[in-house]
């Protein structure tokens, strides 16, 4: 449902479960109010910081 009515328009989405964010172009990752970590979820595993991280723990993999 949000990817039909994201299409064509900028969208800032918020989330805790990563899954729900993994298809987005861009992922901001913030920490005590700063952006720490920018990119799309490919880059921001191979980078190995604070979204890997979370995402080894959501998956299980940690």
């Amino acid at each position: 449902a949000i990817d039909k009515a994201s299409t064509g328009r900028t969208v800032i989405m918020i989330a805790h479960r990563l899954s729900t964010i993994v298809d987005a172009d861009t992922i901001a990752v913030v920490e005590n109010g700063r952006i720490v970590e920018e990119g799309d979820h490919d880059s921001l595993i191979r980078n190995n910081g604070a979204y890997a991280a979370q995402w080894r723990v959501q998956t299980g993999q940690a």
